[in-house]
């Protein structure tokens, strides 16, 4: 069987299509000059029913810049992200700008490669995650010449503007609504912190806030890959197997918190009087968990919006004045697994 080479389309193509000049296509295509609407609607109904895209590379290579935002993010494997990108998408898809995704698994290494291999597109703008980067990915970010935009945290320096959350505060606010409801042997459990910045500076928050009070962490344990409903499940059973006499149990994230509670709910106990628990992100997917378990809105969608919309005014002609380092605050849901104190 053969394979045929189709040739690419062109403007001739849409011409002959529709019966006009290839300038005149080019101009409909354009959304420029004075062109009457039946011929535009002509030109536009032949280039849809041929498939004929219009190609933007000789047009990038005269302004420098193709109409792309790069969207660099850790992960796609869990709930966080999708939601991020949800909110740059509401803002971009009213103007000529598309987001184009690299992930990084959270590896300081491949961010310089995914960062290179996009910078060298010459995208229109840069949303990133996080503040920490290698020294060469944050020459990069710098030199660019393109508003950047980290995203998530806001705990740091940024390149150029932030938008996200203070995630030191973060842990100290759940601290601080675990002991004033009167909790007092607390256990964590979490994901590996190395190279995830922001699940360390809310550990820092919450350790930080507990030794103002006298209380030290009883039990900890950190866990890698797997999924993570299942290792909520396995962890907190070890934990309690260890530490019976826990009384409150933080987990860095919602989904192995999710865990946590249907083992607990299994094993018959008294939540929220017997033993509390509490996690982090406000998954919208484990509100049909059989009780609502703590947490705290990391304000995602609200971080996609503001970072694409700074992008979106940087760009303007002229720019128009945007704050450009947006610190949100994030709420405590106390659901059914957190006494009021």
């Amino acid at each position: 069987m053969t394979v045929e080479n189709k040739r690419p389309l062109t403007l001739r193509d849409v011409s002959e299509a529709s019966g006009v000049s290839e300038m005149t296509v080019s101009r409909v295509l354009r959304n420029r000059g004075d062109v009457s609407e039946a011929t535009r609607a002509r030109v536009l109904a032949a280039a849809k029913a041929l498939g004929y895209v219009p190609n933007k590379i000789a047009g990038a290579l005269a302004s420098n810049r193709v109409n792309l935002i790069a969207v660099i993010i850790p992960s796609l494997s869990n709930m966080v992200f999708p939601e991020v990108l949800t909110g740059i998408n509401r803002v971009l898809e009213d103007t000529e700008l598309q987001p184009v995704v690299g992930v990084t698994d959270y590896l300081p290494e491949k961010e310089e490669r995914v960062l290179y291999e996009i910078l060298s597109w010459r995208p229109s703008g840069v949303i990133i995650a996080g503040l920490e980067h290698s020294d060469a990915a944050r020459a990069m970010l710098k030199a660019a010449g393109i508003p950047v935009v980290e995203i998530m945290d806001t705990d740091g320096k940024p390149v150029d503007a932030m938008v996200g959350i203070s995630h030191r505060r973060a842990g100290r606010e759940m601290a601080r609504a675990i002991v004033e409801a009167g909790y007092r042997r607390i256990g964590f459990m979490g994901t590996k912190m190395p190279l995830d910045h922001r699940a360390r500076k809310r550990f820092e928050g919450f350790t930080e806030k507990l030794a103002k009070h006298g209380i030290e962490i009883a039990d900890r344990a950190f866990y890698s890959g797997g999924s993570a409903l299942a290792k909520g499940r396995e962890m907190t059973a070890q934990m309690l197997a260890r530490s019976p006499d826990l009384d409150f149990l933080y987990y860095s994230n919602d989904m192995i918190g999710a865990g946590g509670l249907l083992y607990l709910l299994e094993k018959g106990y008294d939540i929220p009087g017997r033993i509390g628990l509490a996690g982090f992100n406000g998954v919208e997917l484990l509100q049909g968990l059989p009780r609502q378990l703590a947490t705290m809105d990391a304000c995602r969608l609200e971080i996609g919006r503001k970072a694409a919309e700074i992008i979106v005014a940087r760009l303007e002609t002229p720019p128009r004045e945007v704050e450009n380092q947006v610190v949100l605050t994030p709420k405590i849901s106390y659901g059914d697994t957190l006494k009021r104190g």
